[in-house]
């Protein structure tokens, strides 16, 4: 397991590389990159930005494995979980209101504090300690997705005044560089974890100088703004109206609900699933960020104006790429049975979707959601995203651990395959409307949520 993980990292890397210097060639320079002032902006916002994301990531690898060195049974480990999707279902729902109120600037240096605070956490083997590090870990990863995306928009119209032709640029820069940074998170997390030896706890230790140092900047390079929208009651109530009378808006929904529960869930067993066998955890989560930043990149090409395929059709290849994975997965972690390579395998699969249907799932909300009402869609949207993932873990709590992973697996190809009916019923209602098209290709991804 220790040489396929390795090998694995070698070939996806590669494979990255190789396209991205493709792309890079064949790119013709736009105007955008011609402009001091806007590159300069740029840089700034960056330069917060990336330090924040960097710490977010340097977290993922070694999480569940703390808990398990903290000598909690997998059913405390998935309250964790649990616990952390809650509260940052709560605190997404108001985060919108909240930067809007406090301050777009104040709200990032919140962050950077209370995720800090969240990492400081992980030194306590208390259970209700780290079950309040779980809950401020919530709140941060809301104003991680709100925050700073806000100041970036406010600033980049009304402080600058540039182009809002140039948004999207920026956010599709961010995309790819997010998953760089993941994969070079991964590789960090394993260095100072496993290489030298200084134990699970060590990449939230070393997440916090760079939150300090995130915080810092935007506190002497950004200016503060604020934005007075209308109350958060009818906010959602606007967002229920437009779900409820647009069938391609609940559709759509239900695939984002379903797809994403899934990946939470994911998100937990991968580590039990592959640590027994010896896998490296930093190495396997880079393997997996390769992965994505692999799907990304297939989708910029085949969206090109070579191959000329819509969102529509990536979407629906990215959920049976997931369905099929699953399905995998059921008999590779059969009791007795284990097939730990088999399972890392699907396991890349799942991260190779993910690559496909975050950009789809964006070019699809973007044209389908009216601008004004997409805060409040995207609150009903989490509601039940988060209730399927933490139902989920509930169920796997309350489980036999030889049984419970192949369990899991099972519900979760069952809820995929149902992901797979709406994307049929999304494609039929669709399939004449040319406002759901790439207009014309330009090669330049769109960025997935963040």
């Amino acid at each position: 397991m220790l040489v396929t993980a390795y090998l694995a990292f070698v070939v996806l890397l590669a494979s990255c590389l190789g396209l991205e210097l493709s792309r890079c060639r064949a790119k013709a320079p736009g105007r955008v990159c011609s402009n001091p002032s806007f590159l300069q902006f740029q840089l700034d916002f960056y330069q917060v930005y990336f330090l924040a994301l960097a710490a977010d990531w340097l977290q993922a690898p070694y999480l569940y494995k703390l808990y398990q060195h903290y000598h909690f049974l997998e059913g405390q480990i998935a309250i964790f979980y649990v616990c952390g999707l809650a509260s940052t279902v709560l605190f997404g729902l108001v985060s919108s209101s909240l930067v809007d109120w406090l301050g777009r600037k104040k709200s990032c240096v919140l962050f950077s504090l209370t995720y800090s605070l969240c990492c400081l956490t992980k030194l306590s083997r208390d259970y209700f300690v780290l079950l309040v590090g779980r809950a401020l870990g919530g709140l941060s990863t809301a104003l991680l997705f709100s925050a700073f995306e806000a100041w970036y928009i406010h600033e980049h119209v009304e402080r600058h005044d540039f182009p809002r032709e140039w948004i999207p640029a920026t956010f599709a820069r961010v995309a790819f560089w997010n998953h760089v940074l993941a994969v070079v998170a991964g590789v960090a997390a394993e260095a100072v974890a496993s290489w030298m030896g200084l134990g699970p706890v060590a990449p939230f230790l070393a997440a916090i100088p760079l939150l300090a140092l995130a915080g810092t900047l935007a506190l002497r390079n950004w200016g503060e703004n604020y934005d007075r929208q209308r109350a958060f009651s009818r906010t959602c109530a606007g967002g229920l109206r437009c779900l409820l009378s647009d069938r391609r808006v609940l559709l759509l929904g239900t695939i984002q609900a379903l797809f994403e529960s899934v990946i939470f869930i994911f998100i937990f067993l991968w580590t039990p699933v592959l640590y027994p066998h010896g896998a490296p955890l930093g190495i396997v989560f880079s393997s997996f960020m390769a992965a994505s930043l692999l799907g990304s990149c297939l989708y910029r090409i085949a969206t090109s104006k070579r191959y000329h395929l819509q969102p529509m059709h990536l979407l629906s290849l990215a959920v049976l790429i997931v369905v099929f994975s699953l399905f995998m997965l059921t008999f590779s972690t059969s009791p007795g049975q284990e097939s730990p390579v088999e399972s890392f395998i699907a396991f890349l699969l799942i991260e190779l979707a993910c690559g496909l249907y975050f950009p789809s799932m964006s070019f699809l909300r973007r044209k389908v959601i009216p601008e004004t009402e997409q805060a409040g869609v995207l609150n009903w949207f989490r509601v039940p995203l988060h209730l399927l993932a933490c139902l989920g873990l509930l169920v796997l709590h309350d489980s036999d651990r030889k049984t419970g992973t192949r369990n899991m697996f099972s519900i979760c190809s069952a809820v995929m395959v149902m992901a797979l009916l709406a994307v049929v019923g999304l494609f039929t209602v669709v399939r004449h409307d040319a406002e759901l098209r790439v207009p014309s290709p330009t090669g330049e991804p769109y960025a997935p949520e963040l």
